[in-house]
C-alpha cells in the first residue's frame, strides 16, 4: 500500500490549485495566527511547505493548513486513493481540539490588557498566539530532547526521532512524514545507542529510560494522560520525577499537553524577559539564572499578575521576543534565548 502512495507523486496541496479538498472553520487571524503558533517552539514537527501553507502530522494523519482573514482551512491526506482530502467532521473537530478553538483568546487579551501595560504594547503587533493542546507521549519526548538546544536543533532531533522510531504515514513530494513513536517503540533495548547515533546525545538516555520508566514502573500511557485530571502541582511533581525531567520541562507538559494554563515555563529566555520588561529579581539576589526554586516564584509573579492562563500570555510574551530576535544581530543572545527549545 505504501509503495502505491509513492508512485502517485502525491504533492502537497494549496488552497488555490485544490479548493474542493479543503474544509474552512470561522475562525479570525485574531484568535489564530498560524505562523506564530506553530514556529514558536510549541510544537517541532510543523513545516510552511509553501508560503503560508503549513504541514505537519496531527493524530497520525498529515495535514496542510493555511488561512484567511476570517477562516481557517484545512486539507488531511490519505493514502486510499478513493477518498478525498476533505477533512471529515470528526477530523475537523480534533483539529478544533487542537487549537483549543473553544477559548476565546479576545476575552483572555483583554483582561491581560487591563492589568498589565508591557502587555498590552507587545499584543497590539501579536495577536493570535494560543496554546496547542498536544498529545501528552509527543509534548513529552519532545520537551525532553528540548534540554539545553535551541528551536531549530530540537525540531532536527524530533524528526529524526519519529524516521528511526514513528510509524511511517504518507510521502509527499520529496517529504516522507513519520506518526510520533508509541512508548513501546522508545522503550527498546537499542533506542538509546540509535539515538545517540542520531545526535541526541545525553537525551537519549533520558528518552529511552523515562519510556522504560513509564510503561514498567508508572501504568503505561494511562499514567501519563490521567495527570491531565491531576491538580497542576501534582501532575508537576510527577513529571519531575522522570528521567530527564526538570522543573522547565514539566512545566511546558503541563502547559501544552495537560491542560494546566497557569504553568509558567521558565528559561534564561523568560528570565530576561521578567527582569528586562517587569523589573522582577528573586528573592535571593544571589540567583543568576533559573533554579527550580526561582521558577516557582517567577511562575507565581506572573499567576498573581496574569490569572489562570498565566502560561497563555507568557506564550505571547515569548512568541514576540522570538519573532524580534530573529531580526537582531546578536546570534549568541539569540541562541541562549532559545534554550528553551519552547514556550511556555
Amino acid at each position: 500500500m505504501q509503495e502505491t502512495w509513492d508512485r502517485s507523486s502525491m504533492r502537497h496541496r494549496t488552497l488555490a490549485s485544490s479548493p474542493a479538498l479543503w474544509a474552512p472553520i470561522p475562525c479570525p487571524r485574531s484568535e489564530l495566527r498560524l505562523d506564530l503558533v506553530l514556529a514558536s517552539g510549541q510544537s517541532f514537527r510543523w513545516r510552511e511547505q509553501s508560503p503560508a501553507h503549513w504541514s505537519g502530522v496531527l493524530a497520525d494523519q498529515v495535514w496542510t493548513l493555511t488561512q484567511t482573514e476570517r477562516e481557517l482551512y484545512c486539507t488531511v491526506y490519505r493514502g486510499d486513493k478513493g477518498q478525498t482530502g476533505r477533512p471529515t467532521v470528526d477530523e475537523l473537530q480534533a483539529l478544533h481540539q487542537y487549537f483549543q478553538l473553544d477559548i476565546s483568546l479576545a476575552q483572555l487579551y483583554h483582561h491581560w490588557d487591563s492589568v498589565d501595560s508591557h502587555f498590552q504594547l507587545v499584543a497590539r503587533k501579536f495577536q493570535g498566539v494560543r496554546l496547542l493542546r498536544q498529545d501528552p507521549v509527543e509534548c513529552l519526548f519532545s520537551f525532553i530532547c528540548s534540554s539545553n538546544n535551541n528551536i531549530a536543533r530540537i525540531t532536527g532531533m524530533v524528526e529524526r526521532l519519529c524516521q528511526a522510531f514513528g510509524p511511517r504515514l504518507i510521502q509527499l513530494d520529496e517529504v516522507t512524514y513519520h506518526g510520533f513513536p508509541s512508548l513501546q517503540a522508545l522503550a527498546g533495548p537499542k533506542v538509546e545507542a540509535h539515538l545517540r547515533k542520531l545526535g541526541l546525545g545525553y537525551r537519549a538516555r533520558y528518552v529511552s529510560a523515562s519510556a522504560r520508566a513509564i510503561l514498567e514502573e508508572l501504568g503505561g500511557l494511562s499514567w501519563l494522560q490521567q495527570l491531565r485530571e491531576a491538580p497542576y502541582k501534582e501532575a508537576h511533581k510527577a513529571l519531575c520525577a522522570l528521567p530527564g525531567v526538570g522543573t522547565k520541562v514539566a512545566d511546558c507538559i503541563c502547559l501544552m499537553a495537560l491542560d494546566k494554563p497557569q504553568a509558567v515555563p521558565v528559561d534564561i529566555h523568560v528570565w530576561q524577559i521578567a527582569q528586562r520588561d517587569y523589573d522582577w529579581h528573586p528573592t535571593r539576589t544571589q540567583a543568576k539564572g533559573p533554579s527550580p526554586q526561582a521558577n516557582k516564584e517567577l511562575g507565581n509573579f506572573f499567576r498573581t499578575l496574569w490569572g489562570p492562563y498565566a502560561g497563555w500570555a507568557q506564550a505571547v510574551l515569548f512568541s514576540a521576543d522570538l519573532r524580534q530576535s530573529h531580526y537582531t544581530q546578536e546570534p549568541p543572545a539569540k541562541r541562549r534565548k532559545e534554550s528553551k527549545g519552547p514556550e511556555g
